[in-house]
């Protein structure tokens, strides 16, 4: 499905864009789908193309790219261009590898996780962070890991070899943020490219300068951005959504009951009830359609949301 390009941007400049990047493991339930109504609406209101990537690199669930594609129509979302599928991207994600390489911006990790879990319980060491176990290895200690590892079947990762210890992003919710930039894996022990490489090389790849997704994953943005630097890629700006969260407070799950667009329907709820629901989490009660939130939400009242979780207590019955 190909939509428009934003109205207000200048004739004759390049257009920046902001996206939408499911993964295809299952139906998206309603956080997925105000998470991907408020990325259309902050692309649309800043004069951004808005485009849509399905990142299989990891794990796919058979058909669930189709479905996910089928429900951003069903409420109304419009995208430019066609979908960039992630794995079709392999070639350029390995040629990025081979330049981190050369530049020698990683390194080979021959750790398993016990033995990262092991060192990395040192009180020096930041909670879940590699413990740089392989950072500065000699070509001789290097050699010999590789050989034990070939012995056993296995290859060595590659690791970013972080430019500093931390980094700041801007977001356009949460202001600066600085945070915490850890030795992460750009490339796993069985050859495929580490999504957190691919990610970063997509967004630039497609012109995207404006990441809208949940606010579980800010802590990740310093680390993404860093490596854009590595790569030579001007970081994007960061918008960090509120997320979707079950009566608990845990993050919304499928499991907790008719939140997909499909068991709602078989309740009895109409794309417009669908629409309203998420529309009032974000302070919109009248709205109806997609239209009806575009007109409602600009950019200072997009900036202006609240920051609270969405608290879903998923239906069992028709709506009222």
């Amino acid at each position: 499905m190909n939509g428009t390009l934003a109205q207000d941007a200048p004739v004759g400049t390049v257009v920046g864009a902001g996206r939408f990047a499911p993964s295809p493991t299952g139906d998206l339930h309603l956080g997925n789908l105000r998470t991907a109504i408020l990325a259309w609406l902050w692309a649309r209101a800043s004069g951004r193309r808005f485009l849509v990537r399905i990142e299989d690199i990891d794990r796919v669930r058979s058909g669930s790219a189709d479905r996910q594609l089928a429900d951003l129509a069903t409420i109304g979302l419009d995208w430019d261009g066609e979908v960039l599928i992630q794995t079709t991207r392999h070639e350029a994600h390995m040629a990025a590898l081979d330049r981190l390489m050369a530049d020698g911006h990683v390194f080979e990790c021959y750790c398993s996780r016990k033995d990262i879990r092991e060192a990395a319980s040192a009180p020096h060491i930041p909670p879940g962070h590699y413990p740089g176990t392989c950072r500065d290895l000699s070509e001789e200690q290097r050699h010999i890991h590789r050989e034990r590892l070939a012995a056993l079947g296995r290859s060595p990762a590659l690791r970013l070899r972080a430019p500093a210890t931390t980094w700041t992003v801007h977001d356009e919710l949460h202001g600066a943020f600085t945070g915490t930039v850890d030795h992460f894996v750009v490339r796993r022990s069985d050859g495929v490219p580490a999504y957190n490489l691919a990610v970063v090389l997509d967004d630039a790849f497609q012109g995207v300068d404006q990441v809208v997704r949940g606010d579980d994953l800010l802590s990740q943005a310093p680390a993404q951005a860093a490596l854009a630097y590595a790569l030579g890629l001007k970081q994007p700006t960061y918008v960090h959504v509120p997320l979707a969260v079950n009566a608990d407070g845990a993050r919304l799950a499928k499991r907790d009951g008719a939140v997909t667009i499909k068991d709602l329907s078989a309740l009895g709820w109409s794309v417009g009830d669908i629409i309203h629901w998420i529309g009032t989490s974000v302070g919109v009660r009248s709205a109806r359609s997609i239209a009806d939130l575009r007109e409602a939400l600009d950019l200072e009242a997009l900036r202006a949301m609240d920051q609270s979780p969405w608290v879903v207590r998923a239906p069992s019955g028709s709506v009222s």
